[in-house]
């Protein structure tokens, strides 16, 4: 009996080091796969790439028009993962939608902004009339409430499809959806590589890469000039690219185009305007740090934008000015969170897009491990012309005692309403007065929000403070993306606040609990006619202390704002 009980062991020993045919639990159909291969092509020799995961979810997200289960087990499997590992990818992003194998997927997604600037315009009954009148129809329309479209001064906005809907009205959302498959949108009439070329363009970038403009003159002209990272954080670029070039090779750069901050939408305008102006800078930061790849990640709303610059970029291929690293587009699938730098590169990485702990920093242990230059769209953009211009020209057209230039994305009660080129240290007032025409008839100037949803709210009385960095934080706000959202005596701070408290609650990534469950019980208390302060401010501490990112950090400061500025309306007077 021993003796067999032995046999008996070896035997299983050997069955456990001989590798398994296929994966455990439920297995792929020979048809979902066949279908599978079709769309992402069959694996290469070393097996598809992990890290193009979310690019293949969408590739069949956009055909299927959502993920059904058969096509996750078939994917996790053509991509030897698990099904697990691919779900919780798939489950992470709110443009991917999961469905059961005997679902009907919707023929037409129609997406309506419920944030700030677009409910302002009237997005709310918007939304009702199109749910009542599309969607109730069964034509397999469905219509949904969603965060910021990246198209604030074009309120309300939606989306049809991937189609964008400025100034949406039931009437023509109905006629883009009538129109889905016949009539696609018309793209921007973006500068093309040609014309960018005979103004100049790319001479800088090949000038850096031939040696014939150093490096560290580069490096000093951007220290010089005050230029500092333009999509929130604020961080000192000369500094930044310094940092990195010291890191050893090989090294990377990920440029962050999520803009996913409500009233943000400089970098789309930008974008569909001189797409080449900012791939030039890109070239140039590449050249100057190093970096042999660069990854561009943009924010799946711009659907116009991504056709834009997958065309500037198949052209600079075709033509390039100087050698060029490896340049990647990435698409982002619908998550604020991956605004924040390290949760980007997760989500490149096609992971959830959950932000790491710190240090170490990405400068150091970045994109798949490597050293990373990580820059927003705005400040690559800015390059071409500090480098032509000289760093004192720049500097020199602050106001205020303020240095350089800005774009301003200015939304709310204004006549005008877009992207304003103005000077660092504008004040609110002069910004509204000089750039967007004054006030909206019939609105006079009653609060603003400086810096998007996490910027905080101040009231007219503090119109007068420089629009900048640093020069917001004495009175609890920042300027953030310099993204300006404009109320009038129509409005309410409080309901403003609880706006944005609801779309961090809808975007929080749930990693942390003091993010997760506070935005959620900041959002339930704030339903309140009369807040609880107190407790309120107890939260507000702890949110801001204990979560792990900037979304978490920053969430609190409406409520602290609203306490301080504008108790009357909350009956904390």
């Amino acid at each position: 009996m021993a003796n067999a009980t032995h046999i008996g062991l070896d035997q299983l020993r050997q069955q456990l080091r001989q590798p398994r045919s296929q994966l455990k639990g439920r297995q792929a159909s020979d048809e979902a796969r066949a279908q599978v291969q079709a769309l992402i092509g069959a694996p290469p020799p070393e097996g598809h790439r992990r890290d193009l995961l979310i690019e293949h979810l969408h590739v069949l997200n956009d055909h299927f028009h959502g993920l059904f289960e058969r096509h996750i087990v078939a994917l996790a499997a053509e991509m030897r993962l698990s099904v697990v590992e691919v779900f919780e990818v798939a489950s992470f992003y709110h443009h991917f939608e999961i469905l059961k194998d005997d679902a009907t997927a919707p023929r037409i997604t129609v997406r309506v902004c419920d944030s700030l600037s677009c409910s302002l315009a009237g997005s709310d009954s918007l939304l009702r009339q199109l749910q009542n009148d599309v969607q109730s129809q069964g034509s397999g329309v469905k219509v949904v409430p969603v965060p910021c479209l990246g198209r604030c001064e074009q309120a309300p906005a939606a989306q049809v499809g991937q189609q964008a809907v400025a100034h949406a009205t039931p009437e023509t959302v109905s006629r883009r959806v009538a129109q889905h498959e016949t009539a696609p949108n018309a793209l921007p009439d973006a500068i093309g590589l040609d014309a960018y070329v005979q103004a100049g363009g790319y001479r800088l970038a090949q000038q850096v890469a031939a040696g014939e403009r150093e490096a560290e003159s580069v490096i000093q002209v951007l220290e010089s000039s005050g230029l500092r990272g333009l999509g929130g954080a604020g961080f000192p670029a000369g500094r930044k690219w310094r940092i990195v070039r010291q890191q050893p090779a090989p090294r990377l750069m990920a440029v962050n185009i999520d803009e996913g901050e409500p009233g943000t939408f400089k970098d789309r305008t930008g974008l569909e305007a001189d797409p080449h102006r900012f791939l030039e800078g890109v070239l140039i930061a590449a050249s100057v740090v190093g970096c042999e790849a660069v990854y561009i990640y943009l924010r799946d709303e711009y659907h116009e934008a991504r056709v834009l610059l997958t065309q500037a970029l198949a052209d600079l291929q075709a033509n390039p000015p100087c050698a060029l690293p490896r340049i990647e587009l990435r698409r982002g699938a619908g998550a604020y969170i991956c605004g924040e730098e390290s949760a980007m590169i997760e989500s490149i990485e096609g992971k959830r897009g959950e932000p790491r702990l710190r240090p170490p920093y990405i400068a150091e242990v970045g994109l798949f491990g490597r050293p990373t230059l990580e820059h927003n769209f705005e400040t690559l953009y800015w390059i071409r012309e500090l480098l032509e211009q000289g760093a004192d020209s720049f500097a020199s057209q602050g106001r205020h005692g303020r240095q350089g230039l800005r774009r301003f994305s200015v939304s709310g009660r204004v006549k005008h309403p877009g992207v304003k080129l103005a000077p660092a240290g504008i004040t609110l007032r002069e910004l509204v007065d000089e750039y967007c025409g004054g006030m909206a008839e019939g609105h006079t100037l009653y609060a603003y929000l400086p810096g998007g949803a996490s910027g905080g709210i101040l009231p007219a009385r503090l119109a007068d403070v420089p629009l900048d960095f640093d020069t917001l934080q004495p009175h609890g706000c920042f300027i953030g993306s310099a993204a300006v959202m404009v109320l009038s005596q129509h409005d309410s701070a409080r309901e403003a606040a609880l706006n944005v408290m609801r779309f961090f609650a809808h975007e929080s990534c749930g990693q942390c609990t003091p993010c997760r469950v506070g935005t959620d019980k900041a959002a339930q208390l704030m339903t309140a006619r009369v807040w609880d302060a107190d407790t309120l401010k107890d939260l507000a501490q702890v949110m801001g202390d204990a979560s792990i990112c900037g979304l978490g950090q920053a969430a609190p400061n409406p409520i602290r704002c609203v306490l301080d500025y504008f108790p009357h309306e909350v009956g904390a007077a």
